[in-house]
């Protein structure tokens, strides 16, 4: 099944009317600043009952803070512990904030939890060793997990194939740019824009490229799920005109 919607509420008028469109978001407060379970567990109460919340992983654990979007994360970490965040690191704070991170993914009884590295935290063996000893390490309380590397471990296939499927991670990716290298049970795009760097926020996607999405969803979809989720200013919108095309194919869910 292929499963459509946006990171982020992106409906003008709020989740009421995402609500109406889509029936899977992927939540991006919580990789920004982690909200309460009581919050977490109130806006489980407000969305219909066959409606998905997909978690992205709170920053403490892939971000160090020196990065600009911890400004948002309401934390001021002295420089001298700036070594104890971020980047898979397994420490006390690292994994206090997996535990935060999880017990908010159980308050919204969602399925899966993505996380996302910065250019930053490129390929390099002790990077590897990060990965491997991080996801070895935490409590999945059977969800399913996603990672989105950026940076140069796409010029690292082979290491990058081995990681995951050893460690039973599925490979986030825009498929528009890569095919992901190893699925878990289930296949996770996320659509940043295509041209420039590895995001163009500002880009919007053509007809061509979304029948060419359609394709490769399809394909991804065959025995698992394909989570679709546009990240992208005209996001909404162009999750609305694929989940149309969905419909023409007969192959959608929210």
């Amino acid at each position: 099944m292929i499963k459509v919607g946006t990171c982020g509420w992106s409906a003008r008028g709020g989740r009421q009317v995402y609500f109406k469109y889509f029936e899977v978001i992927e939540l991006q407060e919580t990789f920004y600043k982690l909200p309460s379970e009581e919050t977490a567990k109130r806006w489980r109460s407000q969305a219909p009952p066959d409606f998905e919340f997909a978690v992205k992983a709170f920053q403490a654990i892939t971000h160090p803070p020196s990065s600009p979007t911890w400004r948002r994360s309401g934390i001021k970490v002295p420089s001298a512990d700036f070594d104890k965040y971020g980047f898979f690191r397994v420490t006390e704070a690292t994994l206090k904030a997996w535990e935060k991170t999880l017990a908010i993914c159980r308050a919204l009884g969602a399925r899966v939890c993505v996380f996302q590295t910065p250019p930053s935290f490129g390929y390099s063996p002790d990077n590897a060793k990060n990965v491997e000893e991080f996801f070895a390490t935490i409590d999945r309380s059977g969800l399913a997990m996603g990672w989105e590397p950026r940076g140069t471990w796409h010029e690292h296939a082979s290491e990058l194939k081995r990681l995951m499927s050893r460690l039973d991670l599925t490979h986030v990716v825009d498929p528009l740019r890569r095919e992901p290298v190893h699925t878990a049970g289930f296949a996770y795009f996320r659509l940043h824009g295509l041209g420039g760097g590895e995001v163009n926020y500002r880009y919007k996607y053509t007809d061509d490229d979304l029948l060419k999405l359609l394709g490769i969803a399809m394909r991804h979809s065959d025995g698992q799920d394909a989570y679709t989720l546009f990240n992208n200013v005209y996001m909404f919108d162009d999750a609305l005109r694929f989940k149309r095309l969905l419909e023409q194919a007969g192959r959608s869910k929210g």
